[in-house]
């Protein structure tokens, strides 16, 4: 990109015009707006590691390159890659780490693939009678990410499950429900 946006330095964002000028500039160098290299993949990248910085400065108590933070026991400690599948496919994020591998970051978590909202496409999908082959084909049909049959089966039902009191004597019993515990799932 050779040509930088205006600094952001007024207290109000013109949504509209910083959309218009990240298209303009996508356009003029031929980057995709979707895609594993387009627009949206980059923006949720950099404001993913954005958020994630700041969270490792408010951990260490100091920004990066500061004085403050040599000698002072827990540091920076460099930077692992990391995908996550968000609803717009798989992005790969570099996660800051420290030297007492303390940080434990909240916008994504250790050990956390996927981002808020692709568990309840799944179980969306699931829940309208779609198999975990047809789930995966959608995710790479329409997300362009591989996820695996095994990967969607694993998406855990107790957040599709919810739990309803057993049959008394004077209700009938489910015709193919569980005799226990009493809880019915959408998939």
């Amino acid at each position: 990109m050779t040509e930088t946006l205006d600094p952001m330095d007024q207290t109000k964002i013109d949504h509209q015009k910083l959309a218009q000028q990240l298209l303009a500039q996508a356009k003029a160098d031929g980057v995709e707006l979707v895609g594993p290299n387009g627009l949206l993949n980059q923006l949720t990248a950099n404001v993913l590691e954005t958020a994630l910085e700041a969270e490792m400065e408010e951990h260490l108590g100091y920004e990066k390159h500061q004085v403050e933070g040599r000698n002072g026991g827990n540091s920076r400690n460099g930077r692992r890659a990391k995908t996550v599948l968000t609803e717009i496919g798989p992005v790969e994020i570099q996660v800051p780490r420290d030297t007492d591998a303390s940080f434990d970051p909240q916008i994504v978590k250790k050990r956390q693939r996927r981002l808020t909202g692709v568990d309840e496409i799944i179980l969306s999908l699931s829940s309208k009678g779609l198999t975990t082959g047809e789930i995966a084909a959608h995710f790479d049909d329409v997300y362009g990410a591989s996820v695996s049959r095994e990967t969607i089966s694993k998406i855990p039902p107790s957040t599709a499950c919810r739990e309803v009191p057993p049959p008394t004597k004077f209700s009938r019993r489910w015709p193919n429900g569980p005799s226990g515990p009493w809880t019915r799932c959408t998939r």
